[in-house]
C-alpha cells in the first residue's frame, strides 16, 4: 500500500492488519554494530500494548515481538530489519453485524471510495493497532540516538478538559494515563472511567520533549525539522493537530515577547520551542499534540450502510475510551525515527 514508508536515510515501512494474522514493521537504514535484542524492543512495546489498565482497551494482545532478520549475535548488520508481532487475541466475528455500516469517525467510508474494498474487521490498516510497528521501529531509533545522549520524552498533560499543574517526569510511568501531574491524573481517570460507563470518549493533549538534540538539524525549506516532525505526528490516525514551543499562544504575542533572546549561555527563553528557520537550535525540542476522542462509542450513532440507506449504529467491542495513555509511546517513537533520520541526513550532507 502506498504510504505505509516513512523516513529518509533512516525508514520504516509498516505492514498488517487490526485483526489479520500479524502485524509488524521493516527498518532499513539502521547504523550496523549497535547492540540491540527483543528485549530492549519489548520494553517499549510493553507500554503500547493494550489491557493496561482500566482506561484502556481489554483486548489481550501481549506485543512479544520478533526479530526476523537484520540482527547478529546481538547487535544490527545494517541489512534491513524486520520485527514481528504475531497478533493473538482477533475477533473478527464482532464486526459481522456492522460490516455494511460507516461507523462514524472511522476510516470505513473514505477507504471503501479510495479502494473500492476494505477490511471491516476492526478498521484494518487504519486500525490503531498498526501503531505497535511503528513503536517497535521508534525503540530502534531511540536506541540509535542513546549514542548520540539525545533522550525523548512524551506525557499527557490534559484528558477532557482536566489539565495538569504540574510537572514531575518521575509520575510519567506510574498512573494510567501517563500524566506529568499525578493528582489530575487521578481526576483523568475518573472522567475516563465514567465515560466508558456511559457509552462515550474523550480526548486530550500530550505534549513531547526532545533534550540533547545538536543545533544544525533539519533543512531550510519544504524539509524543515518541524515540519517533519508535524508530519509524523499528523500521520497518526489519533492526532488532529500540534504547536511547537509558544504554538498557537504566539498569535497573542508581541515581537517583542516571543523572540528568544540569547546570551553567553544559549538562549534565555524556548518559545521556538527548540527549531527556528527549520533547523534545531540546541535548545530542547518542545511540541504539542491534539488527540481526537476515540471513534469507537457504545452510544446510538446515525449512519448509512453501503447502498445509501440511513441507520443506526452501535459500536459494541473493546475499545480504548481515551488514547492518550497508549498514543504516548507512539509520539515517542514518532520522534525518534524523525530525530535520528535528520541526524543521518546531516552526516551525509558533511560527507
Amino acid at each position: 500500500m502506498a504510504g505505509s514508508t516513512f523516513g529518509e536515510r533512516l525508514k520504516m515501512t509498516t505492514f498488517g492488519e487490526s485483526h489479520g494474522e500479524a502485524v509488524g514493521v521493516i527498518v532499513e537504514g539502521v547504523t550496523p554494530g549497535v547492540e540491540l535484542d527483543e528485549a530492549y524492543i519489548q520494553v517499549q512495546m510493553d507500554r503500547r500494548r493494550p489491557g493496561q489498565s482500566s482506561v484502556t482497551t481489554p483486548r489481550k494482545e501481549y506485543d512479544k515481538i520478533r526479530i526476523v532478520s537484520g540482527t547478529f549475535e546481538g547487535r544490527t548488520t545494517g541489512t534491513p530489519l524486520c520485527i514481528l508481532l504475531n497478533n493473538t487475541d482477533m475477533r473478527p466475528s464482532a464486526y459481522d453485524d456492522i460490516k455494511t455500516l460507516y461507523r462514524p469517525g472511522h476510516a470505513d467510508f473514505t477507504y471503501e471510495k479510495k479502494y473500492g474494498i476494505r477490511d471491516y474487521r476492526g478498521s484494518g490498516r487504519a486500525s490503531g493497532r498498526e501503531t505497535a510497528g511503528r513503536v517497535a521501529a521508534g525503540a530502534v531509533a531511540r536506541r540509535l540516538l542513546e549514542n548520540r545522549s539525545v533522550s525523548v520524552v512524551a506525557y499527557t498533560t490534559e484528558i477532557d478538559g482536566i489539565k495538569c499543574d504540574t510537572f514531575d517526569e518521575a509520575a510519567i510511568e506510574s498512573n494510567a494515563v501517563r500524566a506529568c501531574d499525578p493528582a489530575a491524573a487521578e481526576r483523568m481517570i475518573e472522567r475516563i472511567e465514567q465515560l466508558a460507563k456511559d457509552g462515550d470518549s474523550c480526548g486530550g493533549i500530550v505534549e513531547c520533549r526532545i533534550r540533547g538534540v545538536a543545533p544544525g538539524l533539519g533543512e531550510p525549506v519544504f524539509d524543515k525539522l518541524d515540519a517533519e516532525l508535524a508530519k509524523a505526528m499528523l500521520s497518526i490516525g489519533a492526532i488532529k493537530g500540534i504547536e511547537f514551543g509558544a504554538g498557537f499562544a504566539a498569535a497573542a504575542m508581541r515581537g517583542s515577547q516571543h523572540n528568544d533572546a540569547m546570551d553567553a549561555s544559549g538562549f534565555k527563553t524556548n518559545n521556538a520551542g527548540g527549531i527556528i528557520g527549520g533547523i534545531s537550535n540546541g535548545a530542547d525540542i518542545v511540541f504539542r499534540v491534539a488527540v481526537k476522542p476515540t471513534s469507537s462509542i457504545s452510544s446510538v450513532q446515525q449512519t448509512v450502510d453501503g447502498e445509501g440507506n440511513e441507520r443506526s449504529i452501535q459500536t459494541i467491542g473493546r475499545h480504548d475510551p481515551c488514547i492518550c495513555p497508549r498514543v504516548v509511546p507512539v509520539i515517542e517513537a514518532m520522534a525518534c525515527m524523525v530525530i535520528e533520520d535528520y541526524y543521518k541526513r546531516q552526516a551525509a550532507l558533511l560527507d
